[in-house]
């Protein structure tokens, strides 16, 4: 495809790409990101496109991949969206060194309990914990989606008894 050729294709589509990449973000601002997104790699493989062929099923399936994407990212980060009041800790001093025993303590703490709680409920757990999908733990373990969910509010359940014991201590 020559770039006249898909500079005409999307100039065509450009109406209902922006209207999906709307619809799948709910915001103009980052429907225009999305859109420039689009266009670009759909540029970038526009030699991938067979002709007659679908275009615009072909760029919406780039915009739609695009946005989860961006999604799964947003999702698997944090971010810190507040302001910090308090600025004391940059007044810190750089010397001191950071001492991780009581978070290694709390993490073998941690480990003791959820191989207490059997593995039949752990295993799930920590697949879950790990990013798992429940659709992806039942393939794997050869149970039933719902069993999964169970296991996995079990533990959780289980964990935040064991926690509350310790605390009471």
């Amino acid at each position: 495809m020559t770039n006249n050729q898909f500079l005409q294709e999307v100039s065509q589509v450009e109406n209902l790409l922006f209207s999906f990449a709307l619809r799948l973000t709910r915001s103009r601002a980052d429907a225009e990101d999305l859109m420039q997104e689009t266009k670009i790699k759909a540029y970038q493989y526009r030699d991938k496109f067979r002709l007659g062929t679908n275009f615009k099923s072909w760029v919406s399936t780039i915009m739609r991949n695009t946005f989860i994407n961006h999604y799964r990212k947003r999702k698997s980060r944090r971010h810190l969206n507040q302001p910090v009041d308090d600025i004391t800790y940059t007044l810190e001093s750089k010397q001191t060194v950071n001492n991780e025993a009581e978070q290694s303590l709390r993490l073998r703490e941690l480990n003791k309990m959820m191989n207490s709680i059997g593995k039949i409920y752990s295993v799930p757990f920590r697949m879950f914990y790990e990013g798992y999908e429940y659709k992806e733990i039942a393939e794997h373990l050869n149970i039933p989606i719902g069993t999964v969910k169970s296991r996995i509010f079990l533990a959780r359940t289980k964990m935040k008894g064991m926690i509350g014991e310790r605390i009471a201590a």
